[in-house]
C-alpha cells in the first residue's frame, strides 16, 4: 500500500461522475447481531440491501465478553446460507478457555467460515481485563492458535491513535506487529475522522517493518453526539471542523444523513489522492447512508455498474 511522505498529503482530485465511477474502492462492511425480533429484521434489511454491492467480505462483530457469541454464530451462518456474501466471524478471547475458542472456531470452519477477525476483547463492562487462566492472553496468541485450529484468513485490529490500554504509542504499534507476525493477513483500523491520522500512522507502521495491508476504518456519523461519545472512549479524536459542521443539524436528520454522506465520501476519496483504495464501513446496520457513501465513490451493484454515467 502507498502513502504520501509525512509534510505532503494530496489533495482530493477533481474527478467527474464519469471518472470515479471507472475507479471505484474495495470495501467491506461490518454488522452486529441483534438482541430483538425488530433488529433482527433491521439487520436483514441492511445486509439485502449491501449485498449487490459485492463487498469484498462482511464482518459480524462479538460482544463485551463473548456475550453474543451464540447470535454472532447464528447470523454468520444464515450470511453463509442464505447469501452470497463472504463472513468474517469475530472472534474474542477474553472470558474463554483455549478449548473454548478452539471449538468455536472448529465450528465456524465446519459451517464453511473462513475468515476470522481475531481481537482480544473487551471484559464486560465495569471491570478490567484479566486473561483466563487457560485461555489465550492476547490477540497475538489467538492468531496463532486459530492457524493451529484451520488455515483461516485472520483480520486484527489497528488503533492509529492508541488503544485506550496501551501502554505507549509504541507498545501499541508492537502489539500489532505481534499480531500480524503470528499469522493475521492484515488489520483493520479504529474508525477516524482526520485523513492525516491515518497516513501518519501509516509512516509510523511502514518504519516498523509493517507490510501487511492496513485496512481503513471508515464509520459515517448519523448522530454525531453519540459518536463524539462513544469516540471519548475509545479515543478516536474528533476534530472541531466536524462538530461545526454538524452544529445545528439535532433536530434535523435528513441534513445530518447528507453531512454524514459527505463527509464520509470526502475522507475516502482524500485517502485514495493518497494510494488507499480498500476500506471497512462500520454501518452500525443501517444500510441506506453507506449504501449511498458507496454510490457516490463509484460503487454500485454488479448488474448496474455497465450504465454508470
Amino acid at each position: 500500500m502507498t502513502h504520501a511522505p509525512p509534510s505532503s498529503i494530496r489533495p482530493i482530485p477533481a474527478l467527474s461522475v464519469r471518472e470515479a465511477g471507472h475507479t471505484p474502492p474495495l470495501l467491506s462492511f461490518e454488522f452486529f447481531p441483534p438482541r430483538t425480533e425488530t433488529l433482527e429484521q433491521q439487520l436483514w434489511a441492511a445486509i439485502r440491501r449491501l449485498e449487490p454491492l459485492a463487498p469484498r467480505f462482511v464482518s459480524v462483530t462479538y460482544g463485551a465478553g463473548g456475550t453474543t457469541h451464540a447470535r454472532t454464530h447464528a447470523t454468520v451462518a444464515r450470511i453463509v446460507s442464505d447469501t452470497t456474501l463472504t463472513p468474517a466471524a469475530h472472534l474474542t478471547c477474553v472470558g474463554a478457555s483455549r478449548g473454548e475458542v478452539d471449538d468455536v472456531a472448529r465450528c465456524y470452519w465446519d459451517a464453511g467460515v473462513r475468515h476470522i477477525v481475531a481481537l482480544r476483547g473487551d471484559p464486560p463492562p465495569g471491570t478490567a481485563y484479566a486473561p483466563h487462566p487457560d485461555g489465550y492472553p492476547f490477540a497475538a496468541d489467538l492468531v496463532a492458535g486459530l492457524k493451529r485450529v484451520a488455515d483461516f484468513e485472520i483480520s486484527v485490529a489497528a488503533y492509529p491513535e492508541t488503544h485506550p490500554t496501551a501502554l505507549s504509542p509504541e507498545a501499541d504499534l508492537d502489539n500489532l506487529k505481534r499480531k500480524l507476525d503470528a499469522g493475521a493477513n492484515r488489520a483493520i483500523t479504529q474508525y477516524f475522522f482526520d485523513a492525516e491520522v491515518y497516513l501518519r500512522f501509516m509512516d509510523r507502521c511502514a518504519a516498523a517493518g509493517i507490510a501487511a495491508p492496513v485496512v481503513p476504518g471508515i464509520m459515517p456519523v448519523s448522530n454525531f453526539a453519540q459518536a463524539a461519545k462513544f469516540s471519548a472512549m475509545c479515543g478516536t479524536s474528533v476534530p472541531d471542523w466536524l462538530a461545526r459542521l454538524f452544529d445545528g443539524t439535532e433536530d434535523d436528520a435528513e441534513t445530518r444523513r447528507m453531512v454524514a454522506a459527505v463527509v464520509a465520501a470526502e475522507q475516502v476519496r482524500l485517502l485514495q489522492a493518497n494510494g488507499v483504495n480498500e476500506f471497512h464501513f462500520y454501518t452500525l446496520n443501517r444500510a441506506d447512508l453507506t449504501y449511498a457513501i458507496a454510490h457516490i465513490l463509484g460503487v454500485r451493484p454488479a448488474a448496474s455498474a455497465g450504465t454508470a454515467a
